[in-house]
């Protein structure tokens, strides 16, 4: 459960989280800049006398009253809107279980989600974050489990800022899984997320694109949403600044999906090419959505214009064909 400790002699108060099963508790504190943020802009003769610092997972602090009324509202506040974000990233029915690698969405608006592989990673994740900060862009990260075990500030940091988090298996491996294997892939990796960020996550991407080793299977079967893409920067082979603009620019489509990577090696290229890729897309007449809410726009559609049913096929001889093995 949830424990409020004061140390009122120190002057802080210190929330510890707990373990609680599958409850919301374990949010890890997401929502407080935004749940604090009119204490904190309240005038100094507004504000309580008493004050207590907080510490989020981006390490910033804010300002809280520390009378026990004034906790418990805001703790229920807290859990009431972290409840409601994580239920905002269901996946539409039409969606789960189906793999695809674009989304038809409603009088062909010009959106499209920017998506990053193989984070959290040590230095580039953070840039990469910045680029995004700087240009007001949210974006979906699709993390390794056992680098978000190394890294789970990075992967809160993702979360807190707004950006969508997903399943990109826990080793990244490109060899048969068993069964067994495969659960272990997807649910270490689901269950780390959801322990340190609070989102549930049923977005998965596999490896390499490849459908047919396990973990894809095992995904469907879990009613994941299988997300390839449909602008493949290649930044893993890293090209030059200006092709990998190209890459993502020239293969841009309403409701397409942009692969390119924050971890897994040397991604300085692909952190040059992020601002003019947003501002080449943008002066295209583009706006950029997170994979939920360009779930969310196909949603919008009538149910016999939704994801087409031969996007499954299309997409497993996409995959194979290619043979990529460094996404």
């Amino acid at each position: 459960m949830t424990k409020i400790n004061l140390f009122a002699g120190r002057g802080w108060l210190l929330l510890v989280l707990g373990a609680m099963g599958a409850t919301i508790a374990a949010i890890n504190l997401l929502p407080l800049n935004q749940l604090f943020r009119q204490a904190v802009s309240q005038p100094s003769s507004e504000k309580p006398k008493l004050a207590t610092n907080v510490i989020n997972p981006t390490n910033s602090k804010v300002s809280i009253p520390t009378t026990n009324t004034s906790i418990s509202s805001t703790v229920a506040q807290w859990r009431g809107q972290t409840k409601a974000l994580i239920l905002s990233l269901s996946i539409p029915s039409q969606y789960q279980g189906k793999v695809f690698e674009e989304v038809k969405i409603k009088a062909n608006p010009k959106v499209i989600a920017l998506t990053f592989d193989d984070g959290p990673w040590l230095g580039s994740t953070d840039e990469i974050l910045q680029i995004l900060r700087r240009n007001n862009v949210k974006a979906t990260f699709f993390i390794i489990g056992r680098n978000l075990q190394l890294y789970p500030q990075i992967g809160q940091q993702i979360v807190s800022e707004g950006h969508a988090i997903a399943n990109h298996t826990w080793s990244h491996s490109y060899h048969h899984f068993s069964p067994t294997a495969s659960a272990r892939e997807i649910e270490a990796t689901t269950n780390l997320i959801y322990k340190l960020t609070g989102v549930k996550t049923y977005l998965f991407r596999p490896p390499g694109g490849f459908l047919n080793n396990g973990p894809a299977g095992y995904a469907r079967n879990k009613k994941y949403a299988v997300v390839l893409w449909s602008a493949d920067s290649n930044d893993w082979k890293r090209p030059s600044v200006a092709n990998l603009v190209n890459n993502v620019v020239g293969g841009a489509t309403p409701g397409g999906i942009a692969l390119m990577h924050d971890g897994g090696g040397d991604r300085s290229h692909t952190i040059k090419a992020l601002p003019i890729i947003i501002a080449r897309l943008r002066s295209k007449g583009y706006s950029f959505v997170t994979i939920p809410e360009l779930l969310e726009l196909g949603n919008q559609l009538p149910p016999q214009d939704q994801v087409a049913k031969s996007m499954l096929v299309k997409s497993s001889k996409r995959a194979i064909a290619s043979r990529v093995f460094k996404h």
